[in-house]
């Protein structure tokens, strides 16, 4: 199954964007109402974070994050088999001479999780070379793809979860970029409770935690998607002054706000379907 879905993407990278955003759109459509449990995480997680907002604009925003969530899924064809010339049009990059500007120096690209990160991470790839963490997939083959199409263009140091961020910090050392994407919930282990939206959320810290070891700079990353066909634009912003702190807990809730303004820019293209509130602390029952 997993080789006729790639077969199916490669041919895929073949259409124009306006039309893979056509097909995103509707695929996103049959998703909201085939895969139960994700959409009801999606209404869990938008009415845990935006209790005021009125029920129907709440599902008007599920619907559309799902459909963000594919066109973007399906624009992997474009970045895994399109040319380099093709990823250069189809995602546009602001603030790169805010990383050059650090002249090989340790960076860390702080990196929400937005429906655009991958397309975001090939347009970088195009410039410099980065490191970065890998959630590595229980399908061999599905994890084969993804890895050799992230790192067709070289200049992509690849490093499984598994490994841990431990194993990234030589390369961060070295001058390596760190594309790193800390805002899931990956159990209580070495997380803080940190609120997101007004709810005690599990936050690794990590963050503050790499800046400290490496002395590395860390510069908000974010990729956002446009219109119908029109592409991405991918943000490279300053470096954060005065972090991190002594304060690991400040520093974390410094992250989730910054995250939190973020979101409120692009709502529909966060992920709402991740369990981001699924570590909960003592005594509290589970949202899902």
């Amino acid at each position: 199954m997993s080789r006729i879905l790639i077969a199916l993407m490669w041919a895929a990278h073949f259409l124009p964007a306006r039309l893979l955003a056509v097909a995103g759109d509707a695929i996103g459509t049959a998703a909201f109402w085939l895969i139960r449990e994700r959409r009801q995480v999606t209404r869990i997680n938008l009415a845990k974070c935006f209790p005021g907002m009125d029920a129907q604009a709440r599902e008007a925003l599920a619907r559309s994050h799902f459909r963000s969530f594919c066109r973007a899924l399906l624009d992997r064809a474009i970045l895994w088999w399109g040319s380099r010339e093709r990823i250069e049009r189809l995602v546009r990059i602001e603030g790169l001479e805010n990383l050059r500007a650090l002249q090989g120096a340790p960076a860390l690209l702080l990196v929400p999780h937005f429906a655009g990160l991958d397309a975001g991470l090939m347009r970088l790839v195009c410039e410099t070379r980065v490191a970065g963490i890998y959630a590595n997939p229980k399908n061999r083959v599905l994890g084969d793809w993804l890895r050799r199409g992230r790192g067709r263009f070289g200049n992509l140091q690849q490093i499984s979860r598994q490994e841990g961020v431990r194993a990234g910090l030589p390369w961060i050392r070295k001058g390596w970029p760190f594309y790193y994407l800390p805002d899931q919930d990956y159990g209580p282990r070495g997380a803080l409770f940190v609120p997101f939206f007004g709810v005690q959320a599990a936050t690794m810290p990590g963050l503050s935690r790499i800046a400290r070891l490496t002395g590395a700079k860390v510069l908000p990353c974010v990729t956002r998607m446009l219109g119908r066909g029109a592409g991405y634009v991918l943000t490279i912003e300053p470096p954060w002054d005065n972090f991190p702190t002594q304060d690991l807990a400040a520093d974390t809730r410094r992250m989730n706000e910054y995250i939190e303004r973020r979101v409120l820019e692009m709502p529909e293209q966060y992920l709402w379907m991740h369990k981001r509130f699924k570590t909960r602390p003592p005594g509290e029952a589970c949202f899902y």
